[in-house]
């Protein structure tokens, strides 16, 4: 099974306006119209048998609605689709949101630092953080570079072992390689860390794949992940510079799919 863990999606009625706003600072123009049908016709195309779909909550009023999509999502196509939900650190009721997305199957969180406003190791996110391990949930992170906020980094590999040390128990997955353009602070700090990476954005930021061989070849073969960031990068383009890397096949098969089955407890 080929898992893409990392793409995007929105209502259909909020779709057009999320492109247009997010388009204009990535200046890259996207791969699909940002719709559930426009990421499943390309993910057929691509050859896709499943997408994580990371929604975020950039303000404590989305997160309600951010995550009543992701619930309908999973109930009426979660054969195609596994989406996350996200709570924005000012949210004032934390542990009823994660109890309704755990309560509906939702395996996971996505929080975007940057988007939100926080740095990964403020304590504002440490019931948050808290709340999933309690309830066996992951928390996917934006990691690295954003153009939104491109002078101040919010998840640097050091505040994101700063995380680590605040939530021990919870499971995290650092998106783009760990730390989007921050590959030589991820090489030297994170590999070998216990955190999974998702391996998406590295062929567009034009990551130096002897680099990108040395982050999937070193880090531990059971995290790592196999994603795009769909709809601005294409996934079967990235699914070929990846599968291009001098990497045994055997941990292949575990970027391209046995990790994220194991991860988002498919084969139960």
């Amino acid at each position: 099974m080929l898992i893409d863990f990392h793409t995007h999606a929105f209502p259909d009625s909020l779709a057009p306006r999320a492109m247009a706003a997010l388009s204009e600072p990535i200046r890259v123009p996207p791969v699909t119209d940002g719709t559930l049908d426009g990421l499943d016709s390309l993910m057929r195309l691509s050859g896709i048998d499943r997408s994580v779909i990371c929604n975020i909550a950039t303000n404590a009023h989305q997160t309600e609605n951010v995550n009543s999509f992701a619930i309908q999502t999973l109930r009426e196509r979660g054969d195609r689709f596994t989406p996350l939900g996200s709570i924005h650190p000012d949210y004032p009721h934390p542990e009823r949101e994660i109890d309704r997305l755990h309560g509906a199957g939702i395996p996971g969180l996505k929080l975007h630092p940057d988007y939100m406003g926080f740095f990964i190791d403020d304590p504002a996110f440490d019931d948050i953080f808290s709340l999933c391990s309690e309830y066996g949930m992951f928390v996917l992170i934006h990691a690295g570079f954003d153009v939104y906020s491109p002078a101040l980094i919010h998840a640097t590999p050091e505040r994101i072992l700063r995380r680590m040390e605040r939530s021990p128990e919870t499971v995290l997955v650092a998106a783009h390689f760990g730390g989007n353009a921050l590959y030589d602070e991820v090489e030297e700090m994170l590999i070998g860390h216990d955190l999974y990476i998702d391996a998406s954005l590295g062929m567009l930021m034009n990551l130096d794949p002897a680099q990108a061989a040395r982050l999937l070849g070193k880090h531990d073969a059971e995290r790592i992940l196999f994603g795009s960031d769909c709809p601005w990068a294409s996934p079967l383009e990235t699914f070929r510079w990846l599968d291009a890397l001098p990497l045994p096949s055997e941990r292949k098969e575990k970027l391209f799919g046995k990790n994220a089955e194991r991860l988002l407890k498919l084969n139960k």
